[in-house]
């Protein structure tokens, strides 16, 4: 079947409301989505109507107010269209009531104080910019309809409603700077995302024998194959034909479901994939993404596979992110990230990308907090992840044009001097469309028309970050719209006025760019003397979110309030802590009942050996007598471990206490694996999930 055919048809898309609404609801409809209009209540009964034929003639016949809550997951709860007609049938109804508002029970959603537990009610509200849609399975079929979940007095309990409220933030700014370089147009800006997805597939048999994978996410125990990503060979290799036919039928349903998947590939390790789509507005690309997830884990179970998206669920070797690819359109409709073909062009390109070097400078300990997460931490720092402390890579060309808006020497003392750069006189030098080659050490490193945010986790939902982008850069953007005006106003030249106000900025913020090796212990020392902060961990991060100036300033762009920010302060510390907690828990369960118990039965058949082999006075055993001795030292540091490790527990000791408690009894369990025989080990090994996972 061509793609076109069945691309989006589980979509109630702008294209299918043509066929299923009036002329005029449409049009008002339209308007709402595409010009942020507020939705006139009065089509809301039509559009319901609708919305319900259609899912009718899908198959649904549930409907759900699908919503994020704080927890990194999606949320639902289906209610039917059905309603007893009162002689012992029933019709089938769905009104603009129903379709704009639902009020799920709220009390065991995480709300970090923004409302007590006893006060179960919370309100989820449609949001018409974002398609609903349907997820159909072999009974049946539902009809997701996205939403925001709030508190009874207007708290925001999700992850939708921030992002709405800075998407709004930084297309205020947006078109004020608009005015002020005379673009016109009548297309209401916009950030854009393209969010690449990482994730690793594992059979489902190896899957289902490994507790720490079941509770987790992630293997606790497990000693890296001789063999794993050392070639590079698996990276952008050929793909495996099981493998292919998942990806492939991972596309359909996504194509089907009107998400713009365009790349697949093999990724670094062995077992490992991305998959990333086509830009899109970035509410939208954020919720397809979620969905994404859902649909790839349940792709992968039809495939006997099972989806991993935990950051870092083999250690020792690749971990898994997810590529956070931001832009900018302005009112005229251009990607303002572009360099432009004319003198203003140039000058509005500088203009967003100064904003941004300040934006990151300025808030760069929020930024990293938006990406804390306990399986984040495992990643970032590694080989194939970006380090904990945020910096901007520009690339050597516009890393020259930008640090040359002053005149000024680069903070890299081996670059030349840099001519000054005058904007709004001069054009900036002909650019080829990609400026710049990529870092894959940086955090947030520029890739030619948009800045690639590298931190996010793999499992993470895109949401909080992009809350955070959008926020920090339109407080830049606000900064540099005031003082243009002001001075505009005591009668200065506008690009006169502009130069000055980017050179300044360029001179306070310019110590985050750095275009060298970020996972260079040299770059550590640099970035300190620079002054640059190093969170290395979700505590010592996570605190930047109740800082007095991220307060704020997301109070002031009406974004988050105090309490809505430390409701999400205390939510991600108190999951950090409970997953932490989780795993401690997991892995003494397995050290108890399935390491411990291997690694004596395996002493006691080699005691009984050696002894029988002594008996027999066959000749000299002392190598014998020395795997012995390997294999006891390692099974008493073991049950040392995991009897500190319980005391730990029960005490409620500190993670950091039960990390360090983890990894020792981690280096005895992985050097237990490697004596014993495969057979007595029990779990399946790393080199069998990377490999003959892939092949069966």
């Amino acid at each position: 079947m061509n793609i076109a055919d069945y691309y989006g048809e589980n979509t109630f898309s702008i294209r299918t409301m043509r066929d299923y609404l009036s002329e005029e609801t449409y049009k008002s409809l339209h308007e709402t989505i595409s010009k942020r209009k507020p939705l006139d209540p009065c089509i809301a009964d039509e559009i319901a109507s609708a919305m319900k034929t259609w899912a009718q003639e899908k198959g649904a016949s549930h409907y759900t107010h699908w919503f994020q809550p704080l927890t990194d997951a999606t949320a639902e709860k289906h209610d039917s269209f059905i309603s007893p007609d009162g002689e012992g049938g029933v019709s089938l109804e769905f009104s603009g009531k129903e379709l704009i508002k639902g009020e799920p029970d709220a009390s065991s959603f995480p709300s970090g104080g923004l409302r007590a537990t006893f006060e179960a009610r919370g309100y989820t509200g449609w949001d018409p910019t974002s398609p609903a849609f349907i997820i159909e399975t072999e009974n049946g079929a539902t009809l997701c309809i996205p939403s925001v979940f709030c508190g009874y007095h207007g708290e925001a309990l999700d992850k939708k409603t921030p992002l709405l409220r800075s998407i709004d933030a930084l297309a205020n700014q947006i078109e004020r700077l608009a005015g002020l370089f005379g673009i016109e147009g009548d297309k209401r800006p916009y950030a854009t995302l393209g969010s690449e997805q990482e994730y690793f597939l594992v059979d489902k048999e190896f899957y289902k024998t490994r507790l720490d994978l079941l509770q987790t996410g992630r293997t606790l125990f497990g000693r890296s194959p001789a063999k794993h990503q050392q070639m590079d060979d698996h990276y952008f290799g050929a793909i495996k034909v099981r493998v292919m036919n998942f990806m492939q039928d991972l596309d359909k349903e996504l194509w089907r479901l009107g998400i713009p998947a365009k790349t697949r590939h093999n990724e670094v390790c062995p077992a490992q994939f991305e998959v990333a789509p086509v830009f899109e507005e970035i509410n939208l690309a954020v919720d397809h993404n979620m969905v994404s997830m859902d649909v790839m884990k349940r792709v992968a179970e039809q495939h006997g596979f099972v989806c991993l998206l935990h950051e870092k669920p083999f250690a020792g070797v690749n971990g898994s992110g997810k590529h956070n690819n931001w832009s900018v359109v302005g009112p005229d409709g251009k990607n303002w990230l572009s360099p432009g073909e004319n003198p203003r062009d140039n000058a509005v390109f500088l203009t967003v990308i100064t904003a941004l070097i300040a934006a990151v400078d300025e808030h760069s300990d929020v930024l990293r907090a938006s990406v804390a997460t306990a399986g984040n931490d495992h990643r970032l720092g590694a080989n194939e992840a970006p380090p904990a402390i945020i910096s901007i890579f520009l690339g050597d060309e516009l890393s020259k044009i930008i640090l040359g808006l002053d005149g000024e020497d680069s903070t890299d003392s081996a670059e030349e001097s840099l001519k000054t750069i005058e904007v709004g006189v001069s054009s900036l030098p002909p650019l080829p469309r990609d400026t710049t080659d990529r870092n894959r050490t940086s955090p947030f490193a520029f890739t030619g028309n948009k800045f690639e945010f590298r931190a996010v986790g793999s499992n993470q939902s895109c949401a909080g970050p992009n809350v955070v982008l959008n926020t920090i850069v339109a407080e830049a953007l606000d900064n540099i719209s005031t003082a243009l005006e002001q001075g505009v106003e005591k009668g200065g030249e506008f690009n006169e006025i502009l130069q000055g106000i980017l050179s300044e900025m360029i001179k306070e913020h310019k110590r985050v760019l750095f275009n060298g090796d970020n996972y260079t212990e040299e770059w550590v020392r640099e970035a300190e003397k620079r002054g640059l902060p190093n969170l290395k961990d979700t505590p010592s991060a996570l605190k930047a979110i109740v800082a007095e100036k991220t307060i704020a300033m997301f109070e002031k762009y009406k974004v988050l309030t105090e309490r809505e920010l430390a409701s999400r302060y205390e939510v991600y510390r108190e999951k950090y802590e409970q997953t932490i907690g989780i795993e401690a828990s997991c892995a003494s369960v397995m050290a108890h009942t399935m390491i411990a118990p291997a690694a004596l039965e395996y002493q006691g058949m080699l005691s009984d050996r050696i002894v029988a082999a002594a008996e027999a006075d066959v000749g000299d055993l002392k190598e014998a007598r020395t795997v012995l001795a390997e294999v006891n030292k390692h099974t008493e540091s073991l049950l040392k471990s995991v009897r500190t490790l319980d005391e730990k527990i029960r005490e409620e000791a500190g993670t950091r206490e039960l990390l360090e408690n983890m990894n020792e009894l981690r280096e005895s369990a992985d050097e237990l694996e490697a004596l014993l025989p495969d057979d007595m080990w029990g779990l399946p090994s790393y080199a069998k999930m990377m490999f003959i996972s892939n092949c069966i």
